[in-house]
Parts: C-alpha cells; sequence; structure tokens
C-alpha cells in the first residue's frame, strides 16, 4: 500500500487550538455555573429550614453537625443586635427626658435575691454584744492579749507549701514557722500555749499543693477547718508590688452577716494586731462571697483627693469552711458547732450559711 501525505495548512492548526480554548472555557464556565447552583439551592434549603422551623423548635433537635453550629452562631448574632438595639433605644430615652427619666433597673443576682436567714445578726442586738463580751475572743478585744501564731504544716511538706507558709508569715504579724516533724497536733498545742502562742495555723497539702486549713484559737477554741483553693503565690502574680514591709496591716472583713459568719469574722480579726500601722498602707482583706471566703493582701496610695492607687502583693488564695469545732483540735471527741453537709445545705442555691 502507498501512504500519501495530506498536508495540514497553518489555518486548520490555529482552528484546532482556538476549538481547544473554547471548550476549556465552557467547561469552566459550567463549573462554576455548577457551583454556584449548589450555593443557591443550599441557601434556598436554609431559608426553607428557617421558615418552616415552628416556635418551639431549639438548635439542639438538628442533626447535622455544621448546620447546628452555624444556626447557634446565627441565633447568637441575632439576640446580640437585639440588645444592642434595645440599649441604644433606653440611652436615647433617658437623654430626652433628663431629669425625668425613671431609676435604673437593678440587676437580679444570687446574692440580692438570698434567702432570709433567722441567724442574721443585728450588730447593735444587747444579745449579741453580750455574747461578744464573754466569748472566746474577749481577751484580744479588751486588749488583754496580743496575737503570737505559730504557722505549721502536715508531714513532709514540698517546697510550694513551705513557701505558702512563708509567704503567710509575711503577712500576719507575729507569727512564726516550724516544721511538724511528724507530731500529732494534740501533742503541739499544750507546748504552744505553754509558750504562750494564741493560734496554731496547720496548712494541709495534695499532689504538693495546699488544699486544707485548721485554724485553731488557744487556749480554749474554737478550731475552724477550711478548703484551700485557688491559691496563687508571688510569683506567679502578674503585675504584683514589692514584697510586703512589717508594719502591721489593717483587716477588712466583708459580709459575714449570720451568727457563725460573725464568730468566723472574729476568729480572722483575732489574727491581726488591733492597732494597725497606716505608714505601711498595707491591708489584708477576707471578702465573703456565696460561702466562699476570698484572701487578698493590698498596699494603697492616694493619687489626690477622689482617686486611690491599689496594689496587689500576694499571695491570693479562697477558703471554704467545712466545720466549726468547740474547743481546740480533737477529731474524735470533739464537739462541733457546725459541720458542711453539702447534699442538704447547698440543694437551694440562694442559701448561704455565712
Amino acid at each position: 500500500m502507498d501512504i500519501t501525505e495530506v498536508p495540514v495548512s497553518r489555518d486548520s492548526a490555529g482552528k484546532n487550538k482556538k476549538n481547544k480554548k473554547q471548550k476549556q472555557k465552557k467547561k469552566k464556565k459550567s463549573l462554576e455555573g455548577a457551583v454556584e447552583g449548589k450555593e443557591t439551592e443550599e441557601k434556598k434549603t436554609e431559608e426553607k429550614m428557617e421558615a418552616s422551623f415552628p416556635p418551639t423548635f431549639s438548635v439542639s433537635e438538628i442533626k447535622n453537625k455544621q448546620r447546628r453550629h452555624l444556626m447557634f452562631m446565627k441565633l447568637k448574632q441575632e439576640k446580640r443586635k437585639q440588645k444592642m438595639q434595645l440599649k441604644k433605644k433606653k440611652k436615647k430615652e433617658r437623654e430626652a427626658l433628663g431629669d425625668k427619666a425613671p431609676p435604673k433597673e437593678v440587676p437580679k443576682t444570687i446574692e440580692n435575691q438570698r434567702v432570709f436567714d433567722e441567724t442574721t445578726v443585728d450588730p447593735e442586738d444587747e444579745e449579741v454584744a453580750f455574747d461578744e463580751g464573754t466569748d472566746e475572743f474577749s481577751a484580744y478585744f479588751n486588749g488583754l492579749t496580743n496575737p503570737k501564731v505559730l504557722i505549721t504544716t502536715s508531714d513532709r511538706p514540698r517546697g510550694r507549701t513551705m513557701k505558702f507558709c512563708e509567704q503567710l508569715a509575711t503577712v500576719v504579724p507575729n507569727s512564726h514557722v516550724y516544721y511538724r516533724k511528724g507530731l500529732p497536733l494534740k501533742r503541739i498545742i499544750p507546748q504552744c500555749v505553754s509558750r504562750n502562742f494564741t493560734y496554731l495555723m496547720v496548712i494541709n497539702e495534695d499532689r504538693q499543693t495546699p488544699n486544707g486549713l485548721v485554724l485553731c484559737h488557744l487556749p480554749d477554741g474554737p478550731t475552724a477547718h477550711f478548703k484551700v483553693s485557688s491559691v496563687r503565690l508571688r510569683k506567679e502574680m502578674k503585675r504584683r508590688g514589692k514584697d510586703p514591709t512589717e508594719h502591721s496591716p489593717e483587716v477588712i472583713l466583708n459580709n459575714f452577716s449570720t451568727r457563725l459568719g460573725h464568730t468566723v469574722g472574729r476568729l480572722f480579726a483575732a489574727l491581726f494586731p488591733q492597732e494597725p500601722q497606716f505608714v505601711g498602707r498595707q491591708v489584708a482583706t477576707f471578702h465573703n462571697q456565696r460561702d466562699f471566703i476570698f484572701f487578698r493582701f493590698h498596699r494603697y496610695i492616694f493619687k489626690n483627693e477622689k482617686k486611690v492607687g491599689i496594689q496587689e502583693l500576694g499571695p491570693r488564695f479562697t477558703l471554704k469552711l467545712r466545720s466549726l469545732q468547740k474547743g481546740t483540735f480533737d477529731s474524735k471527741f470533739g464537739e462541733y458547732e457546725w459541720v458542711l453537709k453539702r447534699h442538704e445545705m447547698d440543694a437551694c442555691r440562694r442559701k448561704f450559711q455565712l
């Protein structure tokens, strides 16, 4: 067979290239159209879903995780917009009314809606004044004794607990830190009494972090056991001030309103000397909120007649009362005034013990 060569002209080669390019463009357009069509279909389905939702529908009923998240974010944004619009509207109304504007609404909080406690103390009550004059702390408040505190730990304490004890000793004046050395507390208490200590403070630990505090008033008690949490040492705090000086600080006790809270407040007050040295400008605060006692240690400075600068010195921690016992520490035969029963006492969130 004879093979004949067919000559290909330049014009036909150019036409083939143009046809290929046109085909590629058509494919791209068709792909883009398909993507846009899918997006429009998804939007339509979302709009249909929104329109078809019954009034009692909840987002948690959507089984698709991505769609559920999208719907939740949309609802959140809508609520935010409505809140901002209401705020702006109320602000404009108050500006328009001026002095005739109604008073601002007080927000509802758990503290505002607290259930009334029968043991709430009135500081001007004669019975309360009589009890204060005859209780275990009367010698301190009458100026007959000065506080002297012994701080110790559980057996074999780790470095973090010892640092916490050393920093507490810089906060509480006339306090001394001693190693436990395996001695039971019943043997330590008579030695403390013979050496004129008025307080025994024991820091317990778990997993190398402080988790408990036993505070025993000497020589006649009472003894309080606290759970310790959220301990922050000075090195772990941001923007802290310089180390505290040896001046005795001022003491602030907030929200200890019940009979039990009054006793706990007096227990903390008797740790510090009654005559604070204002030159040091240091304040120790025990703030009770929802039965959690927050401790903070600050230094203040008066910038002018209206402004005051505050600087936290540390350490900081939170206490939760577990039990209050009459007399000195006795875990077996001691008489307890109050013991925390979680499932009974914490059933109502608006009822507080302190």
